[in-house]
């Protein structure tokens, strides 16, 4: 993937997911959205339901209730606030220290070592949000 193709594409889902997260804050009932295409199809929640309501905890400040909702918000919190400003300051500097980063991130996570823990921690958390029927 060339430089400028992966920095469009996090520009432009961070900025999705901004606008998501006002969506889903203004318009949600009861705070329980379900656009989760496996959770309508099947009724079980995926390893990732949970997660806007996880990011939208965070952002008013309760950890707590974050984790509770989806570990992952935690994650996709902070890549939301640092991607963008990330990529906007190589672009500014005309550097590609994002572009490396990815680049090293991907092959660390493409070791067996690093990829077979991740995986099960996906799982565990899979079970977790079926288990809390989220």
């Amino acid at each position: 993937m060339t430089k400028n193709k992966l920095y469009l594409i996090v520009l432009i889902a961070c900025f999705s997911g901004y606008l998501y997260l006002i969506f889903t804050n203004n318009y949600s009932e009861n705070g329980q959205i379900s656009v989760c295409m496996i959770k309508n199809a099947t009724g079980y929640a995926c390893p990732s339901c949970g997660t806007t309501r996880a990011v939208q905890a965070l952002y008013k400040g309760d950890l707590i209730s974050s984790v509770a909702f989806n570990p992952f918000g935690l994650l996709v919190s902070f890549a939301m606030l640092v991607l963008p400003f990330w990529v906007v300051f190589d672009l500014v500097t005309k550097r590609q220290t994002f572009y490396e980063a990815y680049y090293k991130m991907e092959t660390v996570l493409k070791q067996k070592k690093v990829a077979i823990p991740l995986i099960i921690l996906v799982v565990l958390n899979w079970i977790w949000n079926i288990y809390k029927e989220l």
